[in-house]
Formats: structure tokens, sequence, C-alpha cells
């Protein structure tokens, strides 16, 4: 049977499906898999977003406007996505934190209204985007979720923010950080271990840092 004459296939429920199956239907360029296991990802992304962009930034680029953008970026490179050597959270936050450089450049270049969301300006970009992937940014822009993960971080000292951001949000690998802050891979490695542990007597904030 020929691509043009099979069968629909059903949107994945993020919830039901395992991230494995996910991902295998993401590397093999299934749309539906993809929103759904970028739905999975959303409140880390929207919470990285959140701590990320700055109160000057904040004039002009909200949170829920990075997620949207992230999204059409990312599913427009999916063909570059490969689950043999990267993570999906990983690659995925490696297109918002290029999104977001791309914002800061231009915001300090241009100034206000410099920012040109969804694929460098390409007409009605944003009505691509499924309305799932806006309700969970909007759902999440009036949640209490990011505010109470915001007061954790602002809670701990400059390193741990780094670590919890680096390690928990965007799931890079603790040899990275380490060169990254300048420290022993095992120095990282014991204190995320101490940080895991506070975000577990957290509850519902463990969910979105990385497994």
């Amino acid at each position: 049977m020929d691509a043009a004459s099979d069968p629909p296939r059903d949107a994945p429920d993020p919830r039901d499906e395992s991230t494995e199956r996910l991902v295998r239907g993401v590397s093999d360029g299934d749309v539906a898999h993809f929103n759904a296991l970028y739905e999975r990802l959303a409140p880390s992304l929207y919470t990285w977003a959140d701590l990320r962009i700055g109160h000057k930034l904040r004039t002009w680029l909200e949170p829920a406007d990075l997620v949207q953008e992230v999204w059409f970026r990312a599913l427009r490179s999916l063909d570059a996505f490969d689950p043999d050597t990267t993570s999906f959270r990983y690659w995925v936050f490696r297109v918002a934190k290029n999104a977001l450089l791309e914002a800061l450049r231009k915001s300090e270049s241009a100034g206000r209204g410099a920012w040109q969301a969804a694929g460098d300006g390409q007409p009605n970009a944003l009505e691509q985007v499924p309305d799932s992937i806006t309700g969970v940014s909007r759902r999440l822009a009036r949640g209490e979720e990011v505010e109470r993960f915001r007061g954790f971080v602002a809670g701990l000292d400059e390193e741990d923010q780094e670590l919890v951001i680096h390690i928990g949000l965007e799931g890079m690998s603790h040899a990275q950080v380490g060169t990254r802050l300048d420290l022993l891979p095992k120095t990282v490695t014991k204190r995320w271990q101490r940080l895991r542990e506070r975000l577990a007597q957290a509850g519902d904030l463990q969910q979105l840092i990385a497994d």
C-alpha cells in the first residue's frame, strides 16, 4: 500500500503514549507523535522561558510566544532530529536556546518590536500552531506551577540555579554542565542528587525536570 492510500493516524494522547514510542514516531517524521511529545515537554519549556527571559526582554517577548516559536522551528527542522545521538528534550531545548539568543540579539540591535515570531516572519505562520500547543502555553501562563518553580530556583545559590536549568530543564549531561561551570562531574552529580531530593519534597515540581 502506498503512502497516499495509508489510513490516517489518530493523534496520540501524550498521557497514554510512552516517551520511547513517541520518540520513534518523531524520528519517522510523524507530526502527530511530535505534537504529543512536545506537549509533554511544554511545561518544562515554558518554565525555562519564564526563567530565562529577563524583565527588559519581556516587554516584547513573552514565554508563551517563545514556546509557540520553538514548536514551529522544531517542527520545521524535524528531519534533523536523530534519537540515536540525542534525547528529544535536549534537541528541543537547543532549538529554544537558539530562538532566545536570536531574540536577544535583535533586541540589543534594534530595540522593541524587532522580534519576528514563527519562522522569521512567514505570513500567517502562527496560525499553523495547533490549538493544543497554544492552549497549553496559555494555561501555563495562568498557572501557579511556574510561579512556584521560579520561587524554588530563586532560593538556590547561583550554581545550583544553573544546575536546575541545565540538567533539570535542558537535559544536559553532568559532564557538559561540569565543563560549563568548571566543576568535576562527580561534584555535579552529588549536587544534582541533593537538588532532586529537594524537588521531590516539593511534590509536583519534580515532573518538570528530566528523568
